[in-house]
């Protein structure tokens, strides 16, 4: 109990995400000369229902792989979330001045995973596609969980293989497309350069303030 008293000021950071989630669905409700980017390597990609899963559960992955960073490195988690909100706000500007689309998939049949594909296809309109924020965020908590000591050997296959699952989830489900994809990954790995490798933290937790400098 101690240990959560600590570090629930931090905890309490992972609001940001619901809130730039506001955000997202204002500009997902924007569809003005929205752009189709797909190829022809994305036509020749078959829709897979079953990768619904995996897309969906993004949203278990995300939040419980954040939480984890906190309590194994306070440091890692900090950086991992500011580069997640940085890529998202870099995301947003892409999307208010170059809005993408994606065609969508018609469903055939009466089934569960199709039902869920539907639940999706209604919930999130085919535009802020690119870049993709469920590939970029997935990506960010990959690469930041190799800062992460003393993982144990299931741990990491479950971080990566999950992760691995989920980005290309959203190919299979025809949520995004390999421009959106490759896009996220770019964003996220520049941006993991300065997260991690220019930015420190002083972190003093027994008065929760966290220092932040640049070298």
């Amino acid at each position: 109990m101690k240990g959560l008293k600590r570090k629930t000021p931090y905890l309490l950071l992972l609001l940001v995400i619901p809130l730039l989630a506001v955000v997202y669905q204002f500009l997902n409700n924007r569809s003005h000369k929205a752009v189709d980017i797909s190829t022809s390597i994305d036509q020749a990609i078959p829709f897979l229902s079953i990768f619904i899963i995996p897309y969906i559960l993004w949203y278990a992955y995300m939040f419980c792989y954040l939480i984890y960073f906190c309590f194994k490195d306070t440091k890692v988690y900090l950086k991992t979330l500011l580069l997640i909100v940085i890529a998202e706000l870099i995301c947003f500007v892409i999307y208010f001045f170059f809005q993408t689309t994606v065609p969508r998939q018609t469903l055939v049949g009466d089934h569960f995973l199709n039902d869920l594909v539907q639940w999706i296809y209604t919930k999130d309109r085919p535009f802020n596609c690119f870049p993709s924020i469920h590939v970029l965020t997935t990506f960010a908590v990959m690469l930041a969980s190799l800062h992460i000591k003393n993982k144990h050997l299931v741990n990491t296959l479950c971080i990566h293989i999950s992760g691995s699952v989920i980005i290309i989830s959203t190919l299979f489900v025809k949520q995004h497309v390999i421009f959106d994809m490759i896009g996220s990954m770019f964003l996220v790995t520049f941006l993991y350069g300065i997260s991690f490798e220019l930015l420190t933290l002083r972190i003093r937790e027994k008065s929760d303030t966290v220092y932040v400098k640049n070298k």
